[in-house]
Parts: C-alpha cells; sequence; structure tokens
C-alpha cells in the first residue's frame, strides 16, 4: 500500500487551500490510498479559519478521489484540535486531541478530547493520535488491546531539535504494540510564527523504519508484516495495584 504523508509548510489560508487541493490530487494521481496532513496544518495556532469552509474543501478533496483515504490533521472546531478523516466525500471519523501541549499554550486555546478514537477502513483497523499523544503509551495500547488497531496514525507539529525524540516515540509505538505507525509532521511555518518541523516517519510492527526518497512516500507491506515475536495482546496481563515498598 502507498501512503503520502505531507511536508507541509503553513503560510495563509488562501494559499494553504489551494494547495491542499493541488496536493492532494497529485497524491490520488501517483497511486497513494492513505494520504496524510499534519497537526494545523491549515491554519497554525493563529490564523482563523471557520471550520465550516474546512469540511467544505475536505469534502471536496476526499469526492474527488474517493478511493483514498485522507487524515487531515487538524483543525480548531468546537473549541477542540480535532483531526478528521474523510473518504469519498464523507466524514469517516474525527478524534480531539487528549493531551495538549502545555508549553505551547494548548490548554488555553482548547479544551481536551474525551475519548480514544479508532475506526475501520477496508481491512485495517486505524487509531488516531495527534503529536504530544505520542507520549502517552498508554492511549496506543489501549487503541491495541481495546480497539483492536493495527495501524496508528499520528499528525503532529513537532519541532525539528526535537525529531530525535519524535522518532524514538513513534518507533517505540510501533515496536510495543506491534503495528504500523505512521507520523506526519508539519515541516515549517511563516509569516505570523516562523517554525522548523521535525521530519516525518515511518515504523513496521517490529519498530524497523520503513525507508523512502523524498520524506513524503512510502510502501507499506501490510499482507506481510513481520513476524510477531511477543503478541501484545495474547501475552497482557492487566494489574490494578503498585506496591511501592519503603526503604525504611
Amino acid at each position: 500500500m502507498k501512503v503520502h504523508l505531507s511536508r507541509w509548510v503553513c503560510v495563509d489560508i488562501e494559499s494553504n487551500l489551494q494547495r491542499l487541493r493541488q496536493e492532494a490530487i497529485e497524491a490520488a494521481n501517483d497511486g497513494a490510498e492513505i494520504v496524510v496532513f499534519p497537526e494545523l496544518f491549515l491554519t497554525g495556532y493563529t490564523r482563523p479559519l471557520d471550520p465550516q469552509r474546512a469540511r467544505e474543501v475536505f469534502a471536496e478533496v476526499s469526492g474527488g478521489a474517493p478511493d483514498v483515504l485522507f487524515v487531515f490533521g487538524s483543525i480548531s472546531e468546537t473549541r477542540r484540535n480535532r483531526v478528521t478523516v474523510w473518504s469519498g466525500g464523507n466524514q469517516l471519523a474525527f478524534y480531539d486531541k487528549i493531551h495538549l501541549f502545555r508549553p505551547n499554550g494548548e490548554h488555553e486555546l482548547w479544551g481536551a478530547g474525551e475519548s480514544y478514537v479508532g475506526f475501520e477502513w477496508r481491512d485495517l483497523r486505524i487509531g488516531l493520535m495527534n503529536c504530544n499523544d505520542i507520549r502517552f503509551p498508554e492511549q496506543a495500547r489501549a487503541l491495541t488491546l481495546e480497539g483492536r488497531c493495527n495501524l496508528l496514525v499520528v499528525p503532529a507539529w513537532w519541532p525539528w531539535r526535537r525529531d530525535h525524540i519524535w522518532s524514538t516515540l513513534l518507533k517505540a509505538r510501533a515496536a510495543e504494540n506491534q503495528l504500523w505507525v505512521l507520523g506526519c509532521c508539519i515541516a515549517g511555518s511563516v509569516e505570523e510564527i516562523e517554525f522548523a518541523g521535525a521530519g516525518n516517519h515511518v515504523f513496521d510492527p517490529s519498530g524497523e523504519p520503513v525507508r523512502t526518497a523524498d520524506d513524503r512516500t512510502y510502501e507499506i507491506d501490510l499482507e506481510n508484516p513481520p513476524l510477531s515475536i511477543v503478541d501484545p495482546i495474547e501475552q497482557y496481563v492487566e494489574i490494578d495495584r503498585v506496591d511501592v515498598v519503603s526503604g525504611d
């Protein structure tokens, strides 16, 4: 399966919307079956955009390539940082970011989401996370154990200087849960906030990186995943007690 992860530079709203249309068409024509855009890719943190207008464009773009799954991550809607998933002009799922990044003041802009989200598409069960969520392994584990997800999609607004942390966390979530992980990060932002983003990364269920020539296009072999050494579902043991032993 061919996957397209955008290397997006956020500029003004009108330019962003036009580029979204163009990139979606190009990715679909290139044979991509899943196309992912990063967190806040249309607006950044400060640019206003009516969410209804964004939805109209998402419906238009996905309707023009009905065989492609689009993950648009994300827009500001109902005071939430919301990732939406579209196919054939229809929204299939949405996820509100739970672990807001306080150093950027996200908790002052949005309320936290209240549920983990996975959805079915073709033969896949896909879990959604957003940027800082990747620091919290319990979310990916719940999507694996309860949601039975076999692929995670993680849009992000993550800085280049911490790319080593971003890639390490993505790799860990893949290996510990034995699933595919797609990490799509903003490449940069200009105008109101100048920002250099981290890279895109894809890891297979063993935690091995999937190679790419351009940081955008990846081939994932869903039919022949790597051999699982430890089944994270079969061998899971639920413990509800922590014993802390005093050194006295």
